[in-house]
Order: structure tokens, then C-alpha cells, then sequence
């Protein structure tokens, strides 16, 4: 099987060279493929974020069945493994996509978006590498290549022995509990518009009237449900369903994270105002 599009997700920024090597490398070894950037603004090592961003991005990078690269790596060079992960398709049907990047739970999440784990290997057939250097670059000597010679039409299975999925790190994504009339959450993003996306389904909320009180440590406001930014009054903050379908503070044409000075990783608990 053969595939024509890489999606590429890494933290490495774009004020270096390496995002262009890396897609250079995979152009060299498959040069029908387009090599589409998901984001490569992850804050450096932020597995979680990486984990977040791939989660939620899933669905539509697998329109067509696609190789993904995911490269957020705080262990190269370590004994972690490099893994490719063949995900998705049932009764004979292709794979969704075949995910390539470090085993360290950034891949587990948007694994289990498409249908979970078919097989999986780890990448150590070095006739599959580029030849390195150092061991500081898994992205452009591993990786890269990984992804390249699947979408040539290498079989998963030569790139490396196969290893249990069930070995495979797990996802790191937090759930939210409901106790006493209330639900708790965390703050899993902060778009570039300020809005506070929780995870917290709205159906969490529904036998909550309106106005509710959000906590945060010490900081406590009233917020109402909307169904759009423009349908909040000036300075009123709003709950409303983002387009991933979860829970999201917001303002209208303001940032909600710097108002209420909430950022990732923050509990937040919603509850009806007395």
C-alpha cells in the first residue's frame, strides 16, 4: 500500500532549519508526496499539548488514509522507542493511517480516534535510516525516513519487529468528575483568541440553569451558556460548545484566558450560581 500524504506535527518551531530538512528527507525518499504541516508551534517537550493538538486533528487528516508524523520528543537519543503505529480500518479495510513518532503516549490519543491500534513496530531496521551524526535528531534520521518509505509502499512490518500495541505508552489526557451538582474540569487549551477550552462535555451542564459560577483557585465569575462569541454582551463570559464539540470560556472579541487569568492545566469547576 501506497500513500500520498504526510501531516506533520512537531515542536520544533519554525525559526530553525529543521522543519525543512525533515519534510527535504521525506520528498528525497517519496517524492509523490505532499507533505502537509499540521503545527509545529507545540511549546518545546510539551507531550501533553502535542497530544491535544494531534486528538483533535485526527479526523480530518485521515479523510483519506494518510501517513502522520509526530515528532515531540524529550527522549531522543534515550532508550525510548521509535514506533510506527498502523491505526484504524476493520474487516480487511486500509489502515486510516499509519502514525509515525516517539512511544512516549503522544500518538496514544489520536490512535484511539480512528479505532485503535492494528499493528505496530518498532523502528530499528537501520536499512530504513538515514545515516547519523549524532543521536539528537530522531526527526530527520529516523522518523522522517519511517514515514517516507511507507508511503513508497514498504510494508510496516520492514521497518521494524512488531511489538504488542498493548506495550504502547498510554495518552495523557485528563477527565472530568462531577460531584454534588457540579463539574470539575481542567483547561486542556488556550487558542491564540484567548478561548479556554475545557474538557467538559455540554451535556454535563444540562441540568444546570443558567447563570453558573466558575472557580478557579481563589478566582470566582458568573458565566451564561451561548451558542456563539457574538451572542455575549460586552464583558459577559460565556460557556460555549467549540468546534471540537467540547466546553470553551469565552468573550466576545476578547481573550477569556487573559481576563480570568486561567491557562493550561487549571481546574475549573462549574456550578449553579445560589
Amino acid at each position: 500500500m501506497t500513500f500520498d500524504n504526510v501531516w506533520f506535527l512537531s515542536d520544533y518551531g519554525l525559526d530553525d532549519e529543521f522543519v525543512g530538512v525533515v519534510k527535504a528527507v521525506v520528498r528525497a525518499i517519496a517524492p509523490h508526496v505532499h507533505v502537509g504541516d499540521v503545527t509545529h508551534q507545540i511549546p518545546p517537550h510539551d507531550i501533553r499539548a502535542g497530544s491535544l493538538a494531534l486528538a483533535r486533528s485526527m479526523q480530518y487528516l485521515t479523510l483519506v488514509p494518510s501517513v502522520v508524523l509526530a515528532v515531540i520528543d524529550p527522549g531522543v537519543g534515550s532508550d525510548r522507542r521509535a514506533v510506527a503505529v498502523e491505526a484504524g480500518g476493520i474487516d480487511g479495510a486500509a489502515p486510516a493511517a499509519v502514525l509515525v513518532g516517539p512511544d512516549n503516549g503522544l500518538m496514544a490519543s489520536a490512535v484511539a480516534m480512528v479505532g485503535g491500534a492494528r499493528r505496530a513496530v518498532a523502528l530499528t531496521n537501520d536499512e530504513y535510516h538515514l545515516p547519523a551524526p549524532g543521536a539528537t535528531f530522531a526527526g530527520r534520521d529516523i522518523f522522517a525516513p519511517a514515514a517516507a518509505h511507507l508511503c513508497a509502499g514498504v510494508d510496516l512490518a520492514e521497518l521494524g519487529p512488531l511489538v504488542d500495541p498493548i506495550t504502547l505508552l498510554p495518552g495523557i489526557l485528563p477527565l472530568s468528575r462531577q460531584e454534588e451538582g457540579s463539574v470539575t474540569g481542567e483547561v486542556l487549551w488556550v487558542d491564540r483568541f484567548g478561548n479556554i477550552q475545557l474538557n467538559v462535555d455540554p451535556d454535563d451542564l444540562l441540568l444546570m440553569d443558567d447563570p453558573l459560577v466558575l472557580v478557579s483557585g481563589d478566582k470566582t465569575r458568573t458565566a451564561v451558556r451561548a451558542r456563539c462569541y457574538s451572542d455575549l454582551r460586552s464583558g459577559q463570559i460565556g460557556l460555549v460548545t467549540d468546534s471540537y464539540g467540547l466546553v470553551s470560556i469565552a468573550l466576545d472579541r476578547r481573550s477569556a484566558a487573559e481576563e480570568l487569568r486561567i491557562g493550561s492545566g487549571d481546574s475549573v469547576t462549574i456550578k449553579p450560581a445560589e
